[in-house]
């Protein structure tokens, strides 16, 4: 039997058309904030919130969530279902998951094609639905985008994917070389995804924002 993927998050879709018609102790890593992991595990959108990181290395300015389309922000089953052509397949692929809700956020400079970095962070029933749907959305956009897929690269945690996409294909969204990073950590999906000049700038960027958006999370 066919596994059934989740469809390609809408930060993936929106890398292009995304700006308008698109608690406790902290520390620094590379440039972004952190906090010291919360404990318990958020029991709401609301507070899942509380826990993205609020900027990013690169410095790009944040966007309001209402300037995006869709907006932003808090994310329910049937908003992420939405990104599909057949919303009610998907948000049966979501339940087998065991997807609870999420949570988006984007930065980026101008209103066109310049480099842009956003930050997915999504919760679920189990760590193993969680593990299972970053691991999915990895191969989805590695075959969607054509780029080198590495599993357990260096500079990320155990279990984490690294996407790299040299040439950008105008027809797939990006507007430039990018970087993409999935990982599972105990309940919650974290994405990340970068565009910049370079592989490597976006590497980077990616690099520190996955360390700085784990550092945030409940441990694993």
């Amino acid at each position: 039997m066919t596994r059934r993927r989740p469809v390609r998050r809408g930060g993936a879709a929106l890398l292009v058309a995304a700006l308008p018609v698109l608690s406790g102790c902290t520390s620094a890593v590379e440039g972004a904030a952190s906090a010291a992991p919360a404990d318990p595990t958020p029991s709401s959108a609301a507070l899942l919130e509380e826990l993205l990181v609020t900027e990013v290395p690169s410095g790009l300015p944040r966007v309001p969530d209402e300037h995006l389309t869709p907006p932003a922000g808090e994310k329910t089953a049937d908003d992420v279902a939405e990104y599909a052509a057949d919303p009610g397949r998907e948000r049966d692929v979501l339940d087998d998951y065991g997807y609870r809700y999420g949570w988006e956020r984007f930065w980026r400079s101008g209103s066109g094609s310049g480099p842009l970095t956003s930050v997915f962070v999504d919760q679920f029933d189990t760590r193993a639905g969680a593990g299972a749907y970053a691991r999915d959305l990895a191969e989805n956009d590695a075959e969607f985008y054509d780029g080198v897929l590495r599993d357990d690269p260096p500079h990320l945690p155990g279990g984490c994917r690294l996407l790299t996409v040299e040439t950008a294909d105008p027809a797939t969204g990006l507007a430039g070389p990018a970087a993409f990073a999935w990982c599972g950590h105990g309940v919650f999906s974290v994405g990340v995804v970068a565009v910049a000049d370079s592989v490597s700038a976006a590497s980077d960027e990616v690099h520190a924002v996955i360390a700085a958006q784990l550092e945030r999370l409940p441990p694993s």
